[in-house]
């Protein structure tokens, strides 16, 4: 009798964490996908930052990058408005959570820490990190090792992985970091750090733009990094959706091409001059 009890217990259990775990799948199932609200609407809400060349504003104040070009491309395969919202770098991820738009498309580079809170997309680019120097504050530097030092400054973006970086590969110096790459990038024109660490090609323009006061000071980049597109976790058909874009893009060669004109070229510098 006991043993038909215990049974009687188990099978009880057993039914309602099956009935739980079939309420929780439905509701999920249930759930709208961005895509969805993003058809039902017309409009894709795209969360991005300003960083020269992935997303600037030119002489008319008009958004123009290669981000920029990614997501309006992105929209137009959609069939929908697009509606950029620029955001402060250190809140990006807390702003997607909360819905303040739909997606962020603003070179963010795909990291096991970012992974744990967002869903990325696969790679639509890969960069890698560079720097910009003072000619006087880090005269004769041509390593890495040269500027890990205590008695060296580097300027960075904070919450980027440039920050993640530069503290990665030069522990022992000084940072100063900023909200905004400009910012930053001030603070080394006026020589009160020896350089700014960010994403390539940006420290090779800036140098090129002050050359009788900044020098690049490493031949190559010193990381290589993938860069998705960040969405809400639990979404598989947005990221499906994203995934075989991206894909698509690289197979039609848009994202080559939008690549070569914004990071090989100065085409677009009178834009912006």
């Amino acid at each position: 009798m006991k043993k038909l009890f215990y049974l009687l217990a188990v099978g009880l259990a057993l039914l309602g964490y099956t009935m739980a775990v079939a309420g929780e799948t439905g509701a999920k199932l249930s759930q709208e996908s961005i895509i969805e609200k993003i058809q039902k609407e017309g409009v894709i809400r795209v969360g991005m930052a300003t960083f020269v060349p992935w997303a600037m504003k030119d002489k008319q104040g008009q958004l123009i990058g290669f981000e920029i070009d990614v997501a309006k491309k992105l929209a137009q395969d959609m069939g929908v408005e697009i509606e950029f919202i620029p955001t402060a770098w250190s809140g990006i991820i807390p702003a997607l959570l909360t819905g303040k738009f739909d997606v962020i498309i603003g070179g963010m580079g795909v990291t096991p820490a970012r992974n744990l809170k967002v869903n990325f997309t696969v790679p639509y680019d890969y960069s890698g990190m560079s720097m910009v120097a003072h000619q006087k504050r880090a005269k004769g530097f041509s390593r890495i090792e040269d500027f890990n030092k205590p008695e060296v400054i580097i300027a960075v973006r904070m919450g980027t992985t440039a920050e993640q970086a530069a503290r990665k590969y030069m522990p022992t110096a000084q940072f100063k970091l900023f909200e905004n790459e400009s910012q930053a990038l001030q603070e080394l024109n006026l020589g009160r750090v020896h350089a700014v660490v960010s994403s390539a090609p940006m420290p090779a323009f800036h140098a090129l733009k002050y050359p009788d006061k900044l020098f690049i000071p490493l031949k190559e980049n010193f990381t290589k990094e993938p860069i998705g597109f960040a969405l809400k976790k639990g979404d598989y058909d947005a990221l499906n959706y994203f995934n075989n874009w991206i894909l698509n893009m690289h197979a039609q060669g848009f994202l080559k091409e939008r690549k070569a004109y914004w990071f090989e070229s100065k085409k677009w510098e009178s834009l912006i001059k």
